[in-house]
């Protein structure tokens, strides 16, 4: 079973995992199961659709009504991740801000796709975010590496303990880049060339999102979904999650 995320902890706090496993019924009614494994020893909680969760997961000083996310993006960006990403955190209720880290606010993407940013990335740099997001692509994420705004911004988010998030190439050449998954396990398109990149890899096919602490990574196009509405759940909450999933006729389920 795929589910929206799965949660294997940083190096130094393995002890206390949790994954969330969802399912569409064939009716479409919302199924969860939470399962959190401590010391090797699992307690299934199970959550009816009909739950009420609170804001708990929302960013420190932030509510579920004024997330506010960064995508920042760059000539060569993958199309399929950034649309994904801003798409389904908007539906979510999030603002999100897309800056380009080129000089010019369109940016043409790694299948030709041209995207409009907001914002270039130096108009935002002053500014603190609940969540940044990298999209990958190349040589998009070489763009984001050469940053160095961007690197300051993402430098800070971490210091902060706030959310960072990265598909595809970008967990790798971009985030390991920085020193900044030295004690964080990680996933990344799975290409021997990104993924030695990485301190503490985890290349698994039925694992498309890996969260540590305040960091979530995944693998590529076909795992945006996933990544999108993992990092919907850890902000909103499951039942929201669910929510989007259902309207958008995603089966977590599905093996591609």
């Amino acid at each position: 079973m795929i589910g929206f995320v799965a949660h294997l902890g940083s190096l130094s706090n393995e002890s206390l995992t949790r994954t969330t496993l969802c399912s569409l019924s064939s009716r479409s009614s919302l199924n969860c199961r939470s399962v959190s494994v401590e010391s090797k020893k699992a307690r299934i909680v199970s959550m009816s659709a009909g739950a009420t969760e609170t804001a708990a997961g929302a960013p420190h000083g932030a509510t579920v009504e004024n997330v506010s996310v960064l995508v920042p993006i760059g000539n060569g960006s993958e199309e399929i991740e950034t649309v994904t990403i801003q798409d389904v955190l908007v539906r979510a209720g999030a603002k999100v801000t897309v800056a380009s880290v080129m000089p010019e606010l369109v940016c043409t993407m790694s299948r030709g796709l041209k995207v409009q940013a907001d914002v270039l990335i130096e108009d935002v740099k002053n500014e603190t975010f609940d969540m940044i997001i990298l999209p990958g692509g190349m040589p998009g994420a070489e763009n984001l590496q050469k940053s160095t705004v961007l690197k300051s911004m993402l430098e800070a988010q971490n210091q902060r303990k706030a959310r960072i998030g990265a598909i595809c190439a970008a967990p790798a050449v971009v985030l390991a880049a920085h020193g900044l998954l030295n004690d964080h396990k990680a996933t990344c398109f799975p290409a021997a060339h990104f993924l030695e990149k990485l301190p503490h890899p985890v290349d698994e096919d039925d694992t498309p999102v890996v969260v540590s602490e305040n960091f979530t990574t995944s693998r590529g196009p076909g795992t945006a979904m996933n990544f999108a509405l993992s990092l919907v759940e850890q902000v909103f909450g499951s039942a929201k999650a669910l929510e989007l999933a259902g309207t958008m006729m995603v089966d977590p389920n599905e093996s591609w």
